[in-house]
């Protein structure tokens, strides 16, 4: 004899049915959706942004950093100080040299005017003794030691210019090797070269950095962008400069507008933290997506990079963005 349900079971099963229609009706909703229109092709990614070092120039002992990771620096701030007291002393030294050159320019300055009043005065002797040799007055002889004297102070006049002149070139040698050393103890000074957050903190007070050694990583926060994954016939409609949106996971529905400003030429496959296995084993093409810098950097205080999230980009100028992605964060709004 067949079984027959009875009334309490029937409820049972007419409620599971309509779960279970109700579980795929909304899984068809949802993907309606979240169904992008033509036009329009998306991919998984991350916030990210470029990465800026704050390196010495020379061998310097670190003396002092100035911030801790997760700071927020902006352009021109001091970060670290270098040790420059080997610096500062021959700074002293090329500063006493100066001092020096100056004082032996102003030697031959002086030199050149005694020449000068020298030749003026050897000139109206020689001029004397020959009015005295034409009237019969005077000796041959007293007028060629008169001219001999002005030759001979004339060429120490020669002298005393070629001294100045030396001088003036030794000053110049001296200023510029001061120079030199204070711009070397003004590189000792590190300064933050980009907006943005302390991301490592890669020496101590104490430690020597070599020449060209980072003591700071910084996130650029002004330059931010995700980078998504997309399959050759969709990369290759796509064009340097078109529009596009990115959205964080936690806020789907608030999206962020940016632009395409590159497109790599080869080939490769998609990074494991982006995509699932499946995914990783085709070949796919790389997409950056740009923030405007001037909107980065109204929220730079707010900017977090690893946030994983979602690109879309406009392959048909012409496609209309889907309401979803219409509720955009623009620079003039208030950060909140």
């Amino acid at each position: 004899m067949p079984w027959k349900p009875k009334g309490k079971t029937k409820w049972i099963i007419g409620l599971v049915a309509l779960a279970v229609v109700a579980f795929i009706g909304f899984r068809y909703w949802k993907g309606k959706k979240s169904a992008l229109p033509e036009g329009i092709v998306s991919g998984n990614g991350r916030i990210e942004a470029k990465l800026a070092d704050v390196a010495a120039k020379e061998p310097l002992r670190v003396r002092e950093i100035l911030v801790n990771e997760g700071d927020l620096v902006r352009p021109g701030q001091v970060v670290v100080r270098l040790d420059t007291t080997t610096l500062e002393s021959s700074l002293a030294e090329a500063n006493a040299n100066v001092a020096a050159t100056q004082e032996k320019l102003a030697v031959a300055q002086a030199g050149i005017v005694r020449q000068k009043s020298e030749i003026q005065l050897a000139t109206i002797e020689v001029d004397r003794a020959r009015r005295l040799v034409a009237r019969g007055a005077g000796s041959q002889r007293d007028l060629d030691v008169r001219e001999s004297e002005l030759k001979t102070t004339r060429a120490s006049l020669a002298e005393a210019e070629a001294t100045l002149k030396t001088s003036q070139e030794e000053i110049e040698v001296a200023r510029a090797s001061a120079a030199t050393i204070q711009t070397r103890i003004n590189d000792a000074t590190l300064r933050s070269p980009v907006t943005g957050r302390v991301l490592y903190r890669l020496a101590e007070p104490g430690e020597v950095l070599a020449p060209g050694g980072p003591a700071l990583t910084i996130l650029n926060l002004e330059d931010v962008y995700m980078e998504i994954f997309l399959p050759a016939n969709e990369a290759s409609r796509i064009r340097i400069g078109a529009e596009a949106r990115l959205t964080a996971d936690f806020e789907p529905d608030r999206s962020v507008p940016g632009y395409v400003s590159f497109v790599s030429p080869e080939a490769q496959f998609t990074p494991k933290q982006v995509e699932t296995k499946s995914e990783r084993e085709k070949l796919v093409f790389r997409v950056k997506l740009q923030v405007p810098r001037e909107l980065a950097g109204r929220y730079v205080e707010r900017i977090k990079t690893g946030i994983r999230g979602v690109g879309y980009v406009k392959v048909d100028p012409n496609a209309a963005w889907p309401s979803r992605l219409q509720n955009v964060i623009t620079a003039e709004a208030e950060p909140h």
